[in-house]
């Protein structure tokens, strides 16, 4: 199992070199070159929710991303540093806004919604987790290998 590794401070800038690095990684790993596009559109979307939600929040954390090749699969994995809400009771709407309003809660809230959505369309499967250390978002797609392999 390879896996790269990327962090990158939160600035819109270096969501390309993200897209960049994990449709290099994903054609070495064998993803299909049909799928490419999905995948740097994909990555793209799950880094700028990253970057949007470590700006709105003053987090000052790298953003990561852990492209992984496995035998059938290569996944990709965007980490945040935004704490979820529920996880920690002394952190009320950590997610939902910097002070938590209701005005902050529904723009930051559609925009998430809306980068989710995009993130659905683009691949089949997609995990979302948060915790008390952030949110993660885990994309996974079928390999050459997997395809010739039963």
């Amino acid at each position: 199992m390879a896996t790269v590794e990327l962090r990158f401070s939160a600035q819109p800038e270096h969501v390309r070199t993200a897209r960049l690095v994990a449709a290099a990684v994903a054609r070495r790993a064998g993803v299909d070159e049909a799928v490419l596009d999905e995948v740097r559109l994909a990555v793209g979307e799950a880094c700028s929710r990253a970057v949007g939600l470590h700006r709105s929040h003053g987090i000052t954390a790298p953003v990561s991303v852990v492209l992984t090749e496995e035998e059938k699969a290569f996944s990709i994995e965007v980490g945040d540093g935004v704490p979820d809400p529920g996880s920690d009771p002394a952190t009320p709407g950590a997610r939902a806004g910097a002070s938590g309003g209701p005005a902050e809660s529904e723009g930051d809230g559609g925009e998430d919604e809306m980068g989710l959505a995009v993130i659905s369309g683009l691949v089949d499967d997609v995990e979302v987790r948060s915790g008390a250390d952030g949110g993660t978002i885990r994309m996974t797609w079928p390999t050459a290998l997997a395809a010739v392999r039963p």
